[in-house]
Order: structure tokens, then C-alpha cells, then sequence
């Protein structure tokens, strides 16, 4: 499930009944418990946490959320040594709790089998996670410059996929954003646009990919309808239908998601 997507904060839970695994941790501390309440979870459920990048939206609640709850944290040692640098982390993981994964590296985490790959972005470091569990893949591409090569071969494995649609670039060249930022997202170490993400996931998607949400999409450059249209456009162009091929969905920006059974 998805607590939340986009620059306010991101969030991923995967669980079976015996163990839980937290991918990131970008909400404040009493969002996080607010959720896990209304959701009926209990936050000593956690066992682990996987760290994408160094960036507040994905790290700032991390160091309260390990320290109350004694939950190792994964990341690369760039990750790891951006968090200490990062003020947004009030509360900084303890030494105790650090643990490394690097790009190219597959730990067992838990019941979970956890590969890291590098995913371009203008962060201290910055990975994204193919993970498997019950011979399950799931995959997770987030704040991603552009899509390369290894990237597409993680796509092209998974039965179920989390990819970034961060903006739709007319609305991005036409919207309130100074010159510099607009160059920033756009850029290859920025954020994948909706047309990008489309042509990823339809020039790798496999027959077992099941379930696909689109993530991090921006608040004021992009809009549900329009990342979703890109994505079922593209398919349809290669003669893929949505929801019946996979399904296609958008994780909202400031509410969870319902929960999944990844089957």
C-alpha cells in the first residue's frame, strides 16, 4: 500500500502475515501513526526500512520512525551519509540501526529478496528496488531522470510496478515554476515526465506484469487524468488495453491507498 506519493511525502508498505518492510519514509511521524491507525496497523508491524534517496519528501520522518521502533534502516552509504547531512531529519538514524545495500547488490531482507539498481536523479544517491517475496516481483522506479537500460530490465521483470508520471511538460514550460526548476525536472537527473513513463512501461512490460501505479506525480504540473491518459494512450498505440492487459492506476498525493493482495 501507499500511504503517500508525490513532494509532500512518500511511503510504501509491503507486508505479508509474518513480516513488514517500509519503502521510505518521506511523511511526518504523526501522519505516518495517524494512518497506520485508521488502516487498523500497528507500527512495531515494521521489521525493516528501504531507503530510495536522500531527499526530505522520502527521509523525513526515517531517524523517529527506526529510533521509537528499533527498525534497521537499508541505503546506500551515499543515502545513509546524506540523511546525516539532511535538516529536514530531525531525528537521525542511529548507528546502531544502519545497514547498506548498494546498486547491483540483492540482500534477503526479512521474507524479502531486495535488489538495488541506480535510478538518475539529482540526489546524493539514488536507487530504485526490485523485490521479491512468494515468488512475487515487485518493482519500484521513483524521481527518475530518464529510464536506462538497467532500469528497463527491472521493469521487464516485475508482476507489479510502482513508476514515476511527475509531469506533463506543456503544463511544466507553462506553469508558475522560476526557469531553474523547470530545467531541473526536466533534465536527465530530474523527473520522468508523463510521456516518458508511458514509453517505459509499454516498451517493457511483460505478460506477467499484473498491476501498474503511476507515483510522485506533481501537484501543479500534472493532474490524474492526464497521466493516466498517457499511459493508456501508449498502450493502446502497441495494442495493449488497460485494466485488461494490467491495470493501471494513480496513487494519490496525500492519501493511502487501499491495500493490495499481490498474487
Amino acid at each position: 500500500m501507499s500511504l503517500g506519493s508525490g513532494s509532500s511525502g512518500n511511503a510504501y508498505l509491503l507486508y505479508t502475515d509474518t513480516d513488514c518492510i517500509a519503502i521510505d519514509c518521506g511523511l511526518g511521524i504523526r501522519t505516518v501513526k495517524k494512518h497506520f491507525h485508521s488502516y487498523g496497523l500497528q507500527l512495531s508491524m515494521i521489521n525493516n526500512i528501504i531507503i530510495t534517496h536522500d531527499h526530505a519528501d522520502h527521509v523525513k520522518s526515517v531517524g523517529s520512525l527506526s529510533t521509537d521502533y528499533d527498525i534497521p534502516v537499508y541505503a546506500t552509504k551515499m543515502v545513509h551519509e546524506g540523511i546525516n547531512r539532511n535538516w529536514c531529519v530531525k531525528k537521525k538514524v542511529a548507528p546502531s540501526m544502519v545497514r547498506f545495500i548498494e546498486k547491483g547488490e540483492t540482500k534477503q531482507i526479512g521474507e524479502f529478496k531486495v535488489t538495488a539498481f541506480a535510478v538518475p536523479h539529482d540526489s546524493c544517491d539514488c536507487v530504485g528496488y526490485s523485490i521479491e517475496c512468494e515468488g512475487v516481483n515487485f518493482t519500484i522506479v521513483t524521481d527518475c531522470g530518464h529510464i536506462t537500460d538497467e532500469i528497463k530490465k527491472f521493469i521487464s521483470q516485475a508482476n507489479y510496478l510502482v513508476i514515476e508520471a511527475n509531469h506533463e511538460p506543456e503544463k511544466l514550460a507553462a506553469g508558475p515554476y522560476p526557469k531553474y526548476l523547470k530545467a531541473r525536472i526536466a533534465s536527465q537527473i530530474g523527473h520522468l515526465s508523463n510521456g516518458e513513463c508511458a514509453q517505459a512501461i509499454v516498451e517493457n512490460a511483460m505478460p506477467h506484469l499484473k498491476h501498474v501505479w503511476l507515483c510522485h506525480l506533481s501537484d501543479e504540473n500534472n493532474h490524474p487524468e492526464l497521466a493516466r491518459k498517457a499511459v493508456t494512450t501508449a498502450m493502446a498505440s502497441v495494442g495493449l488495453v488497460a485494466d485488461v492487459d494490467f491495470m493501471v492506476e494513480v496513487l494519490k498525493r496525500k492519501t493511502p491507498s487501499e491495500t493490495y493482495e499481490l498474487i
